[in-house]
């Protein structure tokens, strides 16, 4: 199924179905266990967070991030029981992240992060200063494709890959921005794209590119012909965001909310036997850019993301304020920003001294 199973604990896909209990996979003496074999507390810890992660209404990735972090916390903790407070045990399991296991700065306060949201949520408790050995932070220049590689990643894309990955370079999406987009979002009278709760919980305004409107309205009408189908048979409506479905109960089954990118294949949910399609899956999305990529012929090390880099960088180098800029990626801090004025600076202008010799 190309929708991941659900629960009636909560609304998040379970990133333990089918494989490691963490995301971030421990050293190998410890062995990889079913969620179902958990010691119960353990279970009963990530079942807590992730419901309060659902009444809080952050992001599913959100979830799957956190109670990852916290499943993989647990299982160190069990290993240092000699470790008595809350305190001491994350400060070392934040040190041991950043000394044996080797993770990036972002990836160390990620876990910090969903350790406090547990305990100050969960636990009712708030943890103290943190005393740990922090990873050291590194200023990378994210990868860019020029202009000609962006063509040469299209020539090998078909169908609604295609698609994406032009919006995605086009109007500097995020890959789950592009997979999450609704039809009702896709304004061509405006020549616009609204994302809708994005990262942050934000919504923004991005352009629509003008060299997919026709395609990209033969794909909707395509997926408005699949919706119909989807009727006839019984089905049709499509997950809603937050509570709509419950205050608008027909919503679900009108075309405008359903996905621009649909699942081939529906799924049903369990507890009620309601059949409804999910979007294309992200590591579909990723495969596929990955082969067009190497087809392409392009050594750099990149993923969905560079599109964005991308499509940064070339506004700036095309005169573009970093304000515009900043306001079309989302970004809330103009220094998450400032980071392609790198990528578009002036080092490709500057003759090196080696070629007048």
């Amino acid at each position: 199924m190309n929708m991941p199973a659900k629960s009636n604990v909560y609304p998040f896909r379970s990133p333990y179905k089918g494989r490691a209990k963490s995301r971030f996979a421990p050293d190998s003496r410890f062995p990889k266990q079913d969620r179902a074999q958990w010691p119960l507390k353990k279970r009963e810890a990530v079942d807590s967070l992730l419901r309060e992660i659902a009444t809080q209404h952050l992001a599913e990735k959100t979830g799957e991030a956190y109670s990852g972090w916290l499943a993989d916390y647990i299982d160190f903790a069990m290993r240092h029981i000699h470790l008595k407070t809350p305190d001491k045990c994350v400060h070392a399991y934040l040190s041991y992240l950043a000394t044996m296991r080797h993770v990036s700065s972002s990836t160390q306060n990620q876990a910090l992060n969903a350790l406090i949201f547990y305990f100050r949520h969960i636990k009712k408790t708030e943890l103290g200063k943190v005393d740990a050995v922090r990873a050291k932070k590194s200023e990378y220049i994210p990868t860019v494709f020029t202009k000609q590689e962006i063509a040469s990643i299209l020539d090998h894309l078909r169908g609604e890959y295609w698609l994406m990955v032009k919006i995605m370079y086009g109007a500097g999406l995020r890959s789950g921005e592009v997979l999450e987009l609704r039809i009702k979002d896709v304004d061509f009278g405006m020549m616009r794209i609204v994302v809708r709760q994005g990262k942050g919980k934000k919504d923004r305004i991005v352009p629509l590119p003008e060299s997919i409107v026709e395609r990209l309205q033969r794909h909707i009408e395509s997926v408005k012909n699949t919706h119909e189908q989807d009727l006839r048979e019984g089905a049709g409506s499509v997950k809603m965001p937050d509570a709509l479905d419950v205050k608008y109960p027909k919503a679900a089954f009108e075309l405008g909310w359903q996905w621009v990118f649909p699942a081939s294949s529906r799924y049903t949910i369990e507890a009620t036997g309601v059949q409804q399609r999910w979007h294309r899956d992200d590591s579909a999305l990723s495969d596929m850019v990955k082969v067009a990529v190497r087809k392409a012929g392009i050594v750099k090390h990149a993923k969905c993301h560079a599109f964005r880099h991308s499509f940064a960088t070339h506004l700036l180098q095309a005169g573009y304020d970093i304000r515009t800029v900043q306001e079309l990626l989302g970004h809330t801090d103009i220094r998450t920003t400032m980071i392609y004025l790198k990528c578009a600076g002036q080092g490709a202008a500057v003759k090196s001294p080696a070629d007048s010799l």
